[in-house]
């Protein structure tokens, strides 16, 4: 269904008043002036002229019908009531499509009540064939039935301008932040060219913006609408009018390399199209992107689709997200928050306090989303909401707008978030990777995998000009850490996380050994049950990197290890630290690698790496690692 924004009755008026006329001569000599102006789109010379033929006759109705329809097309709303309602009085209301206009001027001035009476005398009286007019009354309907509750139970809302550090007399806007809250990119408007800056977080406060690179930045196009990676090291964003674009709008993305944004490029077919994409918004491993499109398939006007990354690298057809989301009028401003999870977007579609709002939804372990939430009133308005993010903690959200203190035309604010608006709690693993001996920065692999479900939470690679990597992990799971580079060990960490432990992000440091002679490492992602020697199934991305390991370098070889703790028996112990080993070393055989390079030994509970007073110390005593003995 097209999106009504005059409805039938604009064109009825303004093309079918012949049947309408008044007897003063100066009334229809400036009536049929507006009708010339309104053949020419000039709304404003028309309302000036259609406002003189009512002076000269304060019964014209159907000028005074034509300067109401007006003033709502411009959206003077305020003005726009006062003629619906003189019009009204004199006799207007035998046309349905009267309260119709009246009903959605009061709406888009919040005046609820006289909304909703206005909105049902139309649907009662309003006898035409036009389907889609009367689903948009309905839809009304809904709103204001929803809006006089909401104002009932308003939210906590006190919105505080980020300050003169952030904001500047230009237009500031599309706020988009890093797992870490450490990094702030967002768009200014300078003299009609729209750029990204940047700001840091130094002792709690962000410092000066600057540019965010010339690379991104350019002075013939407008780049903004953009969505930053957790990591913050890739940028996605909306490029307008380019030459290498397919459609009107197209999205792009850049890569940082080292310290500098690399050369952005076009993210092409089949996620742009000739049609207009927009507003992308990254999920936090990578592999998920969404983004806004009026392209043919969706639901409404403009909807909201995803695409999903390959492991060949290459996006997949655009995909709806589908009416859990969508509806036959306008979503936009996605944004996935770094819980991977909970998706917030405006729509003036679902029930709302008209125009656009805010919604979360929440998607669930079968694929589906929740049903969209109103974020509540006065979160949401008569007005326009759009463009919301919520920072990576879950406490408080981000937004622009003109508030009366601000700074400039638009500045960004934050406020706290309601607890039932807040999305799921997250933490971070971030840190450095070097060369243990020479504490250069590697080029190094980073990965992530939640251990339950076996998917990929992070997976990419560190730069050799800074070693950084940040990779976001949901509470509620079990995670295997690696890091891994050409000529070196591994590093292993197992990270489980719960409500229990808090949400306070680990912040590594991580020299790396080179392959030698001597070398061992503990492998903390290798499980059994209590006394059991049976690989479990989570053991599996551990080995799958031992393997690769043991692959790529096919000049070392190593003795697999089995360690317990001093609970029970010393023989029994010893057995069963000798067949966990053998465990590992079976699996890596049965993946073909050679049984020459591979032994395995039981060392009971003789080499313990802490005391065996607490659990906690046993279960570090509790291990599977492996040593290097020849290369």
């Amino acid at each position: 269904m097209k999106k009504i924004s005059i409805a039938a009755f604009l064109v009825f008026v303004i093309l079918g008043v012949s049947a309408q006329t008044s007897s003063v001569k100066k009334a229809m000599a400036d009536f049929d002036k507006a009708q010339v102006y309104l053949n020419n789109n000039n709304y404003e010379s028309a309302i000036a002229s259609l406002k003189d033929a009512a002076t000269a006759d304060p019964n014209f109705q159907v000028a005074i019908v034509q300067l109401a329809e007006l003033n709502r097309r411009i959206k003077s709303f305020d003005e726009a009531k006062q003629y619906y309602n003189k019009a009204l009085a004199l006799g207007a209301g035998s046309d349905a499509r009267i309260y119709y206009g009246l009903a959605e001027s009061h709406l888009n001035t919040g005046d609820y009540h006289n909304a909703l009476k206005n909105i049902t005398l139309f649907i009662d009286k309003y006898t035409g064939s036009d389907k889609d007019f009367l689903a948009k009354a309905k839809k009304y309907k809904k709103d204001c039935e929803f809006s006089i509750l909401a104002l009932k139970t308003p939210q906590k809302y006190e919105p505080v301008n980020l300050g003169p550090q952030i904001n500047s007399e230009h237009r500031d806007y599309f706020p988009a932040i890093t797992a870490d809250n450490e990094t702030l990119i967002f768009s200014r408007n300078i003299a009609g060219n729209e750029d990204f800056f940047i700001s840091k977080k130094r002792n709690k406060e962000w410092s000066s913006p600057v540019s965010l690179s010339s690379n991104i930045n350019t002075s013939q196009f407008n780049e903004g609408a953009q969505s930053i990676s957790p990591d913050g090291q890739y940028l996605f964003f909306t490029g307008c009018n380019r030459p290498n674009g397919l459609g009107r709008c197209d999205l792009y993305v850049s890569h940082k390399e080292g310290n500098n944004w690399g050369q952005p490029f076009n993210l092409g077919a089949p996620v742009n199209s000739i049609y207009w994409e927009s507003q992308p918004a990254i999920s936090p491993d990578g592999n998920t992107l969404y983004f806004v499109s009026n392209r043919p398939g969706g639901i409404g006007g403009y909807d909201i689709w995803k695409t999903l990354l390959n492991e060949e690298g290459e996006w997949s057809a655009p995909v709806n997200l589908g009416p859990e989301i969508n509806t036959p009028y306008d979503e936009n401003t996605p944004f996935l928050h770094a819980d991977g999870k909970t998706l917030y977007f405006s729509s003036d579609g679902w029930p709302g306090m008209g125009n656009k709002d805010i919604f979360m939804s929440r998607l669930d372990s079968t694929g589906h989303w929740s049903n969209p939430l109103n974020m509540g009133y006065p979160i949401n308005s008569f007005s326009e909401e759009s463009g919301l993010i919520v920072s990576p903690d879950g406490t408080e959200a981000f937004f622009s707008s003109n508030l009366k203190d601000g700074y400039g035309d638009m500045d960004i604010y934050q406020f706290k978030l309601p607890d039932d608006k807040k999305p799921m709690a997250i933490t971070y693993v971030k840190g450095i990777v070097r060369d243990k001996e020479t504490r250069k920065f590697l080029e190094a692999r980073v990965q992530v995998v939640n251990l339950g479900n076996k998917k990929t939470a992070y997976n990419d690679y560190t730069s050799k000009e800074n070693g950084e990597f940040l990779a976001v992990m949901p509470i509620g799971a079990d995670y295997a850490f690696n890091v891994s580079a050409d000529g070196y060990l591994f590093y292993s960490e197992n990270y489980q996380l719960t409500a229990a432990n808090g949400n306070k992000p680990f912040l590594l440091e991580i020299d790396l050994d080179r392959l030698k002679v001597g070398t061992d490492m503990i492998l903390k992602n290798i499980f059994f049950n209590t006394n059991e020697y049976t690989l479990l199934p989570s053991s599996v991305t551990e080995l799958a990197t031992l393997k690769d390991l043991l692959k790529n370098n096919l000049n070392i070889h190593i003795e697999v290890q089995g360690h317990t703790d001093n609970i029970g028996n010393d023989l029994q112990n010893e057995k069963l630290s000798v067949n966990r080993a053998k465990a590992v070393y079976d699996h890596l055989i049965e993946s073909k690698i050679d049984p020459e390079r591979l032994t395995y030994k039981g060392y009971g509970e003789s080499k313990p790496i802490a005391g065996n007073e607490t659990e906690e110390k046993r279960k570090r005593n509790r291990r599977t690692s492996f040593l290097i003995t020849k290369i």
